[in-house]
């Protein structure tokens, strides 16, 4: 079996974009303290914006899926699950909520991640919760012609709970020892964690809620504000290639996990970018309507009333609306489509 030891890190060179990657993320993480003083209530909304649209993305990602709707009543509690796929979409909702409330209490341990995983599955009828995988789980892909190829071969079942363990210790071991940047180790455990593949299903959202759970742990929670899972999903095709590149000679341990840093590095970096912007967005000492224009004034293209409402979440629905009636009654915007598929363009285009 492949070794696991991330003190080998520390004798890695990496190129001047992760570096730069990386230098930025730091300063944005600085300024996240100033606004987390300043603007609490605009923050929790976008805490509550961000769970739903993390929830949805990341499983999304597997083709488990249900409408905008029925998204929105399971988050909020509101409704029960009607099919497998809403049952897995509300145990990705607890285990985001656990990680969000519990970060700081949830060690990088092999039996805490059994338990996420288990709760993963707590509303499924399928027995796999909380269990490393029983039987091999190859990576395949299916070609046009519908026949399959072997994309990657993961650790054996008796291989990964000893696997698991070695990627917890060591990440464990570097990150109290300070040598190595976090946003450095993160996504190399995380590649590991992926190629290692320890569970019959649930691998890539579990990769995703452990990816939330360590970087809040090493203090960058712009996760909280701003979905990642949801910037992933649009970039899909971009992370399966990555993760491609990144499994070449794993098994060997002469893989570079170059590619998937600069990926995560990029997601996150991009996530502190809209944070910062969907802040300075909210002055409570405008009208709404004023909001609603700066806001406007940041798209481009079409968009949608509930895309304006992300972005002034301080904002209510109502306010919104006639803010856009009066913005379409002055010709600032204009106005396409009627009911459900209504959407609007600025004027300026």
């Amino acid at each position: 079996m492949r070794t696991f030891d991330y003190t080998t890190l520390q004798n890695r060179q990496w190129d001047s974009e992760i570096l730069g990657l990386v230098a930025q993320i730091h300063e944005y993480k600085g300024r996240q303290e100033m606004y987390l003083r300043q603007k609490p209530a605009v923050l929790d909304k976008l805490v509550e914006i961000a769970k739903v649209q993390s929830t949805e993305a990341s499983n999304k990602i597997e083709g488990i899926v249900t409408t905008s709707t029925r998204i929105q009543q399971l988050c909020a509690e509101k409704t029960t699950p009607r099919n497998r796929d809403e049952e897995e979409i509300m145990g990705y909702r607890d285990v985001l909520n656990t990680i969000h409330e519990n970060y700081e209490y949830i060690p990088i341990r092999s039996s805490y991640i059994l338990q996420l995983h288990r709760d993963l599955y707590k509303y499924s009828a399928r027995d796999i919760g909380g269990r490393f995988k029983s039987t091999q789980n190859v990576i395949a892909e299916t070609r046009p012609d519908g026949s399959q190829f072997v994309r990657f071969t993961p650790l054996d079942p008796f291989e990964t709970p000893a696997a698991i363990d070695a990627i917890c210790d060591s990440f464990c071991k570097v990150i109290d020892s300070c040598v190595i940047d976090p946003l450095v180790l993160i996504p190399v455990f995380i590649n590991d964690f992926l190629c290692i593949h320890p569970f019959n299903d649930g691998n890539g959202r579990m990769s995703r809620l452990l990816t939330t759970l360590l970087l809040y742990r090493c203090g960058y929670v712009v996760g909280r504000y701003i979905s990642l899972e949801s910037k992933i999903e649009k970039t899909k095709a971009t992370y399966y290639d990555v993760l491609d590149s990144c499994g070449k000679g794993w098994h060997e341990g002469e893989n570079d996990p170059t590619p998937f840093i600069k990926y995560l590095l990029s997601i996150i970096l991009a996530a502190y970018r809209e944070f910062e912007s969907r802040v300075n967005l909210v002055d409570d000492r405008l009208p709404a309507v004023e909001m609603v224009r700066n806001a406007i004034s940041e798209k481009i293209g079409k968009f949608t009333k509930s895309e304006i409402m992300e972005l002034v979440p301080s904002v209510g629905k109502a306010s919104v609306e006639n803010s856009l009636k009066k913005l379409t009654e002055e010709g600032f915007i204009l106005r396409h489509g009627s009911g459900k598929a209504t959407f609007y363009t600025r004027n300026d285009q």
